[in-house]
C-alpha cells in the first residue's frame, strides 16, 4: 500500500517537470547604435542598405544549450525590417559552415518583420550547441533596407552575398564589412541555474586593440572562465559609448534597460565606462563639448546602481584605465591632458572607497603601469595608449574575483585579483 500511495506524488513531480518554461539566457549580444553618416570623424563602415542580399555573421557564445533564439533589432529604425530568411550553423574558418544549416523562423513563418522601434525574436531553433562553440547566422533581406541599426567595428568580420544565400555552405566571393548589422542577441534554453553576466562598457569593453575574428576581447576571455560553471557573458560594449553623451551609442542610462535589464537570465552586470566623459571632451570627436567633471560621472553610476538595485540585479564597479598619450600623433590627437587624468584619478577613488557598488573591480590596478601609474604597461598596451591588446585584456578576465562578481561562491571557477567593497 506504501508503494500506491506514492504513485501520485511522483505522477505530480513528473507532471510538474513536464510543465516546466524552458529556462532562457542570453549568450551573445551586440549592442544597437543608431547610424551616422557625414557629420561625425568615424566611418561607420558598414554599407548604407541592403537589396536582395544576405549577410552572414559569425558569433560565438558563451554558455551552450540545446535550442536556440536569434534576436535582430531595428531600434533605430524609420521603417519596418523585412526578412526574408534566415539559417543557422555551426561555423568554421571564415563564412563557412559546419554540418548542416537549420532554418530559423518567425512565428512558423520563414519570412518576418520588425516595427520601427522594435526586436524581432525567432522561434526556437533545434541546434544543439557547447559552450563557447561559433555560430553562422545568415539572414537574407529581399527588399531595400536601410541599415539603420548596427553596431560599430566589434572586431568581427561579417559577409555580404547576393541573392538568398542564407543555406550556402561558404560564401567564397562574399564582400566583408566591419560591425553588424541588426543583429543583437543569441539566446540558448538552457538548465534552470544557468545565468549570465553583462558587460556595460564602452571600446574597452568592445575589444578595441585586439586581433580581430580572434575571440580576443576581454568578455571572451572572462567567457572562457565562467562557462564551464554555467554563467553567460554578455558584451554591451560599444566603441565611443559614454554614460552622459550621445554619439557613437545612446548613453548609459538610456540604453540601461534594453541592453541590461531584458537580457534573460542576467543576475550581474559590470559598469566598465566613463573614459570617453573624460577623454572626448575638447578632442576631435566632441571639440565642442565642455568639460566633464567627476561629480558628473558620479552621479550617472549612482543613476545605475539605482537601476540596477530597482531590479534585484547586482552591479559590479570597474576603474577607468590609464590613458596617458592616448591616441597622440593621430588624427584624434586631444583624448588625454593632465586635467582628465585628475578627473580620472577623482571617478576611481570614488569607485573604490564610496561603497556604493555591490563590489568593485580595480581594472585600473591590473592593467597600470607600476613606475607611472597615468600609463598602461607596456606589454598590455595595444599601441594606442587607451586599448589594451590581447594580452592585457587576458589579464583584465582573469582578475576579475567571480565571487564578487556574482555575489557568493562560483563553484569550479578560480577567483583572484579584484577588491571587493560591502554595500553601505
Amino acid at each position: 500500500m506504501s508503494g500506491l500511495r506514492t504513485l501520485p506524488v511522483l505522477l505530480l513531480l513528473s507532471l510538474q517537470a513536464a510543465a516546466s518554461p524552458p529556462h532562457w539566457v542570453a549568450s551573445w549580444g551586440a549592442s544597437p547604435q543608431a547610424r551616422w553618416d557625414q557629420d561625425f570623424v568615424l566611418p561607420v563602415g558598414v554599407p548604407a542598405s541592403f537589396e536582395q542580399q544576405s549577410v552572414r555573421d559569425v558569433v560565438r557564445l558563451s554558455v551552450g544549450g540545446k535550442r536556440l533564439r536569434i534576436v535582430l533589432s531595428n531600434r533605430y529604425g524609420a521603417t519596418p525590417l523585412h526578412v526574408g530568411g534566415m539559417r543557422v550553423a555551426l561555423a568554421g574558418e571564415g563564412a563557412a559552415l559546419v554540418g548542416a544549416s537549420r532554418a530559423v523562423t518567425f512565428g512558423a513563418s520563414a519570412g518576418a518583420s520588425a516595427a520601427p522601434g522594435a526586436v524581432l525574436v525567432s522561434d526556437p531553433v533545434d541546434l544543439p550547441a557547447g559552450a563557447l562553440a561559433r555560430l553562422a547566422v545568415t539572414t537574407y533581406y529581399p527588399a531595400h533596407t536601410p541599415v539603420s541599426t548596427f553596431h560599430w567595428g566589434a572586431q568581427q568580420t561579417p559577409y555580404l552575398a547576393n541573392g538568398n544565400a542564407t543555406a550556402a555552405a561558404d560564401l567564397p566571393a562574399a564582400a566583408r564589412f566591419a560591425g553588424r548589422a541588426f543583429l543583437t542577441t543569441v539566446l540558448v534554453e538552457a538548465p534552470a541555474a544557468t545565468r549570465s553576466v553583462v558587460v556595460l562598457g564602452d571600446s574597452i569593453t568592445d575589444g578595441n586593440g585586439s586581433s580581430p575574428d580572434r575571440d580576443r576581447r576581454w568578455t571572451d576571455a572572462l567567457a572562457e572562465r565562467l562557462a564551464p560553471s554555467g554563467v553567460g557573458v554578455v558584451n554591451a560594449g560599444i566603441s565611443g559609448a559614454r554614460l552622459l553623451g550621445d554619439r557613437m551609442g545612446a548613453n548609459a542610462l538610456a540604453r540601461f534597460d534594453q541592453d541590461v535589464l531584458a537580457q534573460p537570465g542576467v543576475a550581474s552586470v559590470i559598469v566598465m565606462m566613463g573614459i570617453n566623459d573624460i577623454g572626448w571632451p575638447g578632442s576631435p570627436f566632441a571639440p565642442g563639448d565642455a568639460a566633464v567633471s567627476a561629480e558628473q560621472v558620479v552621479k550617472a553610476y549612482r543613476q545605475l546602481i539605482a537601476r540596477a538595485r530597482s531590479h534585484n540585479l547586482r552591479i559590479v564597479g570597474a576603474t577607468l584605465l590609464p590613458f596617458e598619450g592616448a591616441l597622440a600623433g593621430t588624427p584624434f590627437e586631444g583624448h588625454y591632458s593632465p586635467a582628465k587624468e585628475a578627473v580620472r584619478q577623482r571617478v576611481n577613488r570614488w569607485i573604490v572607497g564610496s561603497g556604493e557598488f555591490d563590489a568593485v573591480f580595480d581594472a585600473d590596478a591590473v592593467l597600470r603601469d607600476p613606475a607611472r601609474p597615468s600609463r598602461l604597461r607596456v606589454d598590455y598596451d595595444s599601441g594606442d595608449h587607451l586599448h589594451p591588446g590581447d594580452a592585457g585584456y587576458r589579464a583584465l578576465a582573469q582578475a576579475l574575483d567571480v565571487n564578487a562578481l556574482m555575489g557568493k561562491s562560483a563553484r569550479g571557477i578560480e577567483p583572484d585579483g579584484a577588491r571587493r567593497r560591502p554595500r553601505r
